[in-house]
């Protein structure tokens, strides 16, 4: 793979050619956009890489999410599938509870099967 990548992240393209976690990442204050862009180049250099930078979603099978540590405590979440190749970034949130919320996962979900 170029420049020693181990896994290229792609983003998730909608049916009219949006984007959603780059518009989300660009949403974000610089320094938050900057930790979260920092852990999803960490997961493409480093992969297979673990905690506390990625970890599958338990009981998603094929669904990982990337962490990062955001301003005023916040934690940042992308998650993401492995498709042809790539590591396909699926839905970005700000996480506000000690477990991944049900919509995310199914939003997350919904735009993995339209991959297929």
């Amino acid at each position: 793979m170029q420049d020693g990548k181990r896994l290229v992240a792609a983003f998730f393209r909608t049916e009219r050619g949006g984007e959603p976690v780059r518009d989300w990442l660009k949403s974000l204050p610089v320094e938050d956009h900057k930790q979260m862009g920092g852990a999803i180049m960490a997961a493409e250099y480093g992969w297979p890489i673990g905690l506390p930078t990625c970890r599958p979603l338990s009981g998603h099978a094929g669904l990982w999410e990337v962490r990062a540590a955001l301003s005023d405590g916040r934690i940042g979440r992308v998650i993401f599938t492995l498709a042809g190749g790539r590591m396909v970034l699926l839905h970005g949130f700000v996480k506000k509870s000690q477990k991944t919320p049900r919509r995310d996962i199914a939003l997350a979900r919904t735009r993995q099967r339209t991959l297929a």
